[in-house]
């Protein structure tokens, strides 16, 4: 017999199947946007040295800490990409700068540039 507190855990098998039943949307989604947010990275605005910022704390957040409240100076498209990314990289298949080509040198730029 369950107790009320047994019936209302969650069922920890379940969430981790429904997850990932929605990793492939969640990749891909991550990745397209991905791909949007390192060229803005590079360029020399505010909005960019807020993703710069972002994309090097996922990389490695011990070296590049990046202050969650910069998420607020975005456009909304951006914040978006940023959530996207971030999903991508909640369960990490692989680093954030693998899922692109040529990507570890795209972060030496963006640790010259940002860090």
């Amino acid at each position: 017999m369950n107790t009320p507190a047994q019936k209302t855990q969650p069922n920890w098998f379940q969430q981790l199947q429904e997850f990932e039943a929605k990793r492939p949307a969640i990749r891909k989604a991550g990745i397209e946007a991905l791909a949007r947010l390192v060229p803005v990275a590079q360029r020399d605005t505010g909005q960019s040295a807020v993703i710069g910022r972002f994309l090097l704390g996922l990389y490695n957040g011990h070296d590049y800490p990046f202050v969650l409240t910069s998420l607020r100076g975005l456009d909304t498209a951006l914040f978006d990409d940023c959530l996207a990314v971030l999903q991508l990289d909640y369960s990490p298949e692989q680093e954030v700068h693998m899922y692109l080509p040529d990507g570890d040198a795209i972060w030496e730029e963006l640790i010259g540039t940002w860090a």
